[in-house]
C-alpha cells in the first residue's frame, strides 16, 4: 500500500469513527459521483481535514479524500483535471495558470484563512529566541549553503554549535513565500537542509536536535507547543493576535482553496462543501491554529459564489 493510500485510508477511517459516534449509518460503498477529492498544501490540510470532518458526518454518503502533496504538487494535479479542490498557501503561479487554461480547467481562487509562518527551534536553544529578517536572510541564502553552517557565524554571541536546517521542500507554497519574503526571491534557498512537504517530519526534526531550526505554518506549531519553540521576528512573535494587528510581518499570508469551476457548477456537493467551509470558517479555523478571516468577508465570499 502506498503512503498516499494509507494516508486516504486513514482520513476514511476518521470519518467513519465520527458517524459512528454521532449514531449515523455509513455505507459500506460509496459511489465515485459522491467523493470530492482534494489535495494541495500542508499547511492547509489542518483546515480541509477539520472541514471534512465536519462535513462528511452531516452530509451521509458523501466522502471528501484530502491528500497532501504541497501546494505545486496540489496545482499539478488540478490543472491536470485530478482534483475538485486544491489547497494553496500562496497564490497561484503564472506557469500554472497556463497549465490550467492549457487543460481547460476553469477555477476560482477562495481565501480561507490568514497564517503567521512560524520559524521554530528546540526548547533547549536559549540563544535564538529572537532572530532579525537580516540573520534568517544570512541563514537561508543560497550563498550560505556549505559556509555557514554554526550558529556563532550568525551572532559572535551564540555558541560554535552546528545548525540542523529543516524546511518545505520546493513543491511547497510555504517554501516559496519563504524564500521570496526573507531571501528576496522565490525559490532561491539554501539546498543543504533535510526538506519535506510533510510538517510533520519538519516538527520532529526540529524537536529532536538542539541545534535545529525550521520554518513551517503556525497550525503546526501550536499543536506541537511542547516540543518546539517559536522564534521572534523582528521582536514580534507569531501569535493570531499578532497577525490580527498586522505587527506579525512580513510572515503572515492569506492561504487558499482553489476549486474547479466545472466541479463547482455541476456537482451539487462541491458546491454544499465550498459554502460549509466558509459558513463555518469564523468557528473551525481558529480551532486549527490559524487566524480566520472576518465574518463579513466570508459571507462576501459567499454572496460572490452565489452568481456562479
Amino acid at each position: 500500500m502506498t503512503s498516499r493510500q494509507k494516508f486516504n485510508r486513514y482520513i476514511l477511517a476518521g470519518a467513519v469513527t465520527t458517524a459512528v459516534a454521532l449514531g449515523i449509518s455509513v455505507p459500506s460503498a460509496v459511489s465515485q459521483n459522491s467523493i470530492i477529492q482534494i489535495d494541495g498544501s500542508s499547511t492547509v490540510y489542518p483546515i480541509s481535514e477539520a472541514m471534512a470532518e465536519e462535513f462528511m458526518a452531516a452530509n451521509r454518503g458523501t466522502q471528501v479524500t484530502v491528500g497532501v502533496s504541497g501546494t505545486g504538487g496540489g496545482f499539478s494535479k488540478f490543472c491536470a483535471g485530478e482534483l475538485d479542490i486544491t489547497g494553496a498557501s500562496r497564490p497561484i503561479k503564472a506557469s500554472e495558470v497556463e497549465a490550467c487554461a492549457a487543460a481547460g480547467i476553469e477555477y476560482i481562487e477562495v481565501p480561507v484563512a490568514t497564517d503567521a509562518l512560524t520559524v521554530v527551534i528546540n526548547p533547549e536553544n536559549d540563544w535564538a529566541g529572537e532572530m532579525t529578517v537580516e540573520q534568517l536572510q544570512t541563514l537561508w541564502s543560497p550563498e550560505a549553503q556549505d559556509t555557514v553552517t554554526r550558529w556563532n557565524q550568525i551572532d559572535p554571541s551564540w555558541p560554535n554549535e552546528p545548525i540542523e536546517l529543516f524546511g518545505p521542500g520546493t513543491d511547497s507554497g510555504t517554501f516559496d513565500y519563504f524564500t521570496e519574503t526573507i531571501v528576496g526571491e522565490a525559490g532561491s534557498s539554501r539546498a543543504d537542509y533535510t526538506a519535506s512537504e510533510d510538517d510533520n517530519i519538519l516538527v520532529i526534526g526540529v524537536s529532536r536536535d538542539p541545534n535545529a531550526i525550521g520554518y513551517f505554518g503556525l497550525a503546526y506549531y501550536l499543536e506541537n507547543q511542547d516540543t518546539l519553540k517559536a522564534v521572534a521576528v523582528n521582536g514580534v512573535e507569531p501569535t493570531p493576535e499578532n497577525v490580527e494587528n498586522g505587527t506579525y510581518a512580513p510572515l503572515s499570508r492569506p492561504i487558499f482553496v482553489y476549486v474547479k469551476k466545472s466541479s463547482l457548477e455541476s456537482r451539487p456537493e462541491v458546491r454544499a462543501f465550498v459554502e460549509f467551509m466558509l459558513e463555518n470558517g469564523p468557528e473551525l479555523v481558529p480551532e486549527v491554529g490559524y487566524v480566520p478571516l472576518s465574518e463579513q468577508r466570508y459571507a462576501d465570499i459567499l454572496a460572490e459564489l452565489s452568481g456562479l
